[in-house]
């Protein structure tokens, strides 16, 4: 089970990404032609909001309950500092603080679907919440790339 969820937690990831990419392009094209709010969009950035929070929950069960590095279930020798390992700062500071970040972001440019504002207003202010979201994952992901903390582009590769 912990491995499926972590491997889930993984594909969940390019889902995220991709409706994300897609809200900031629906985004875009309603703020700068003008157009009307469409329930379309509406849809795109509840599917956005929906998958996002999913994975948010599948990691926050992961990061303090899962059995390679859940904090609840780690013990760590007396004095280790995690703020000096990279590898644990990373998984237990860096990337759920940004991660939740972006999930706040994500809602936030959401919500702004509800408001009783401009439609341009809408689209530009969920465009630029979308933008930091994308960011602020992009940072936070474990990219294959990044040295220790890097994890496979799909799971069981």
């Amino acid at each position: 089970m912990e491995q499926g969820l972590l491997d889930l937690h993984n594909l969940l990831r390019w889902i995220v990404l991709f409706l994300l990419i897609y809200s900031i392009a629906r985004s875009y094209a309603g703020w700068k032609q003008k157009k009307a709010f469409l329930n379309r969009d509406r849809k795109a950035w509840l599917f956005t909001l929906i998958s996002a929070h999913i994975t948010l929950l599948i990691g926050l069960y992961q990061w303090l309950w899962g059995k390679h590095l859940g904090m609840l279930r780690t013990t760590l020798p007396p004095g280790f500092s995690i703020m000096k390992d990279k590898f644990y700062r990373f998984f237990w500071v860096e990337h759920p603080t940004f991660m939740i970040l972006a999930i706040i972001m994500i809602t936030l440019a959401y919500g702004s679907a509800k408001k009783p504002i401009a439609d341009d207003a809408k689209y530009k202010r969920a465009l630029w919440l979308f933008i930091v979201a994308l960011l602020f994952i992009l940072v936070a992901v474990p990219w294959p790339f990044r040295n220790i903390i890097g994890r496979p582009w799909l799971p069981g590769t």
